[in-house]
């Protein structure tokens, strides 16, 4: 069966989160001999602070992000010696900076945009002089091969399904906030009805053809494919939602295990699954522009670039 299969594979579990505080404050006993880059001498010495209260430790997603092993490119290029990517689940992440903010205690974790975390808090993205992260990313839709044969309505649905970052962050956010998934899609459905209609143009409603479509748990693949499945059920198909890992989503459509995804950020953050599979899969094209992925850290930090975090 197309569920049981999965589960095969394996269903990404979110791992319990904690971070280490090694408090250490300034010390006033150092002298001005101690820091040797001159003018950048106070950043130097408040990014080693950071470094030890973090136990040198950035706050991951899965590990099978491409944001992740960015992050871990990123340690090797800046020459961030000590520091290393602790991977959770997205949950866990923001769980973890949630309480790091309300504590008023530093926390830098891998962050993407859109994503509900930049309404709710003052945070900003550490500047990438090497360009580490790459460019602005887009969420792109796939599909399964003989998809559009096969079930052409689905299929032009899925093709002509686009919206913004604002968009899927309102989404986000009322999740968030406590609405249950399938009602804050359906909230937006009916406040965005001229949207969902261009979705929708050119189709006939069915009588219960399946739509299978797979998703990673992150917060902006929960919000947009709960509001595409919203949108297919109310076009009379039967849908089927399945949360799975990065790798066992991409492999469950280029297996035909799955109808699709509206959940390939590219190039960065997918692109080597993408290579793995280009061929197995029919690419839709963009649903998003516009998306980041890069390090995060919260506005109260005294930290703007990547390269602050070195130890000298």
């Amino acid at each position: 069966m197309f569920n049981f299969n999965w589960k095969r594979l394996g269903i990404a579990a979110g791992l319990s989160l904690s971070l280490v505080a090694a408090g250490c404050g300034s010390s006033e006993e150092g002298s001005e001999e101690e820091n040797t880059s001159g003018g950048d001498g106070e950043n130097t010495e408040q990014a080693a602070n950071y470094g030890e209260e973090l136990d040198y430790t950035i706050t991951g997603v899965d590990a099978g992000a491409g944001v992740v092993g960015a992050a871990n490119d990123a340690i090797e290029t800046y020459g961030l010696d000590g520091w290393e990517v602790q991977t959770s689940s997205s949950g866990a992440m923001t769980q973890a900076l949630t309480q790091a903010i309300e504590d008023e205690e530093p926390i830098i974790v891998t962050g993407w945009t859109p994503h509900w975390k930049f309404a709710e808090f003052d945070l900003h993205y550490l500047e990438d002089p090497e360009g580490v992260f790459g460019g602005e990313e887009q969420i792109k839709t796939m599909a399964k091969q003989g998809l559009k044969d096969e079930k052409p309505n689905l299929h032009k649905i899925l093709d002509q399904f686009n919206w913004t970052a604002a968009d899927m962050e309102s989404v986000m956010l009322e999740i968030r906030n406590g609405t249950p998934e399938e009602e804050a899609a359906k909230n937006w459905i009916d406040e965005n009805q001229d949207k969902v209609d261009e979705w929708t143009k050119d189709t006939e409603e069915v009588d219960g053809t399946t739509a299978k479509l797979a998703y990673v748990a992150w917060d902006s693949e929960i919000a947009s494919t709960n509001v595409v499945g919203e949108v297919l059920r109310q076009q009379g198909f039967e849908v089927e939602l399945s949360q799975l890992d990065n790798g066992v989503m991409w492999k469950a459509v280029a297996e035909g295990e799955a109808d699709g995804m509206v959940a390939a950020w590219l190039p960065g953050t997918h692109g080597d699954l993408y290579e793995s599979y280009e061929g197995q899969l029919e690419d839709l094209g963009a649903n998003l522009e516009g998306a980041k992925i890069g390090l995060v850290v919260p506005d109260y930090m005294d930290v703007e670039s990547i390269e602050d975090l070195q130890a000298e």
